[in-house]
């Protein structure tokens, strides 16, 4: 399975950024494997708006079934529920442990955003 992670810096050891939409970068990485790929969030950080439903379509665009992040916005956790993208907010910490604790069942999904626009 592929999920996303919001980092602060491109490796598994970095720490999870606490934005979605404006995340340094956006890690997509193999749950089974443990193989990832850092995507430079940059076009999106600086975006003047839409940083959020930017984010979710890259995210959908790299076939990840699950987000963890720390803040999800409305407009973003919509795109991401219309894709059928679970996402877990609240989220801190390197990146890494993260998914550990994902692969070990213990993260909860929301149900709606945990922010509101334009953070």
């Amino acid at each position: 399975m592929k999920i996303a992670v919001t980092s602060q810096g491109n490796t598994l050891d970095s720490q999870i950024d606490p934005r979605f939409g404006r995340a340094a970068y956006i890690i997509i990485v193999d749950t089974q494997t443990l193989e990832f790929e850092a995507f430079d969030n940059n076009e999106n950080k600086n975006a003047f708006k839409g940083a959020g439903t930017q984010a979710a379509a890259m995210v959908c665009d790299k076939e990840a079934e699950v987000l963890l992040t720390g803040f999800c916005g409305p407009n973003a956790f919509k795109t991401l529920e219309a894709a059928g993208i679970k996402v877990a907010n609240d989220q801190s910490g390197r990146v890494i442990d993260a998914v550990q604790k994902f692969k070990q069942g213990n993260v909860v999904f929301a149900d709606v955003a945990n922010k509101d626009g334009h953070w």
